[in-house]
């Protein structure tokens, strides 16, 4: 929610739209760019959003920051955490993502690349 959150395009009024307008420019960036990339929702989306070009995650418990934990869990088992870019504005996360090994993108700049792709 934090990339989706760049833009005060009243995404607020409907979260799934949202989450799926998302998904559909990670993948068109990802196709065009050749990056791995994981989206990670706070908790499952109803319906379910589905992609054949990026991985779609999900918190397992919806709460606050449960997606940041979850980001931070997947680092934890990644075999080379410093390959893994993260895209987020929220500086505790930031801090979480560094003492993992992962480097840090802000969202605004990196919203801003996938709708150019």
């Amino acid at each position: 929610m934090n990339v989706i959150g760049t833009r005060p395009d009243a995404w607020w009024k409907d979260r799934h739209a949202a989450m799926v307008k998302l998904v559909g420019l990670l993948e068109r960036w990802a196709a065009s760019s050749g990056a791995e990339v994981t989206v990670v929702f706070e908790q499952p989306p109803s319906p379910p959003i589905r992609s054949t070009v990026i991985a779609v995650a999900y918190a397992p418990r919806p709460r606050r920051d449960s997606a940041d934990d979850e980001i931070v869990r997947l680092l934890t088992v990644e075999e080379q955490p410093g390959s893994v870019r993260v895209v987020t504005s929220d500086s505790w996360l930031s801090d979480r993502v560094h003492a993992a090994g992962a480097t840090v993108e802000p969202s605004a700049p990196f919203r801003a690349l996938i709708e150019d792709a």
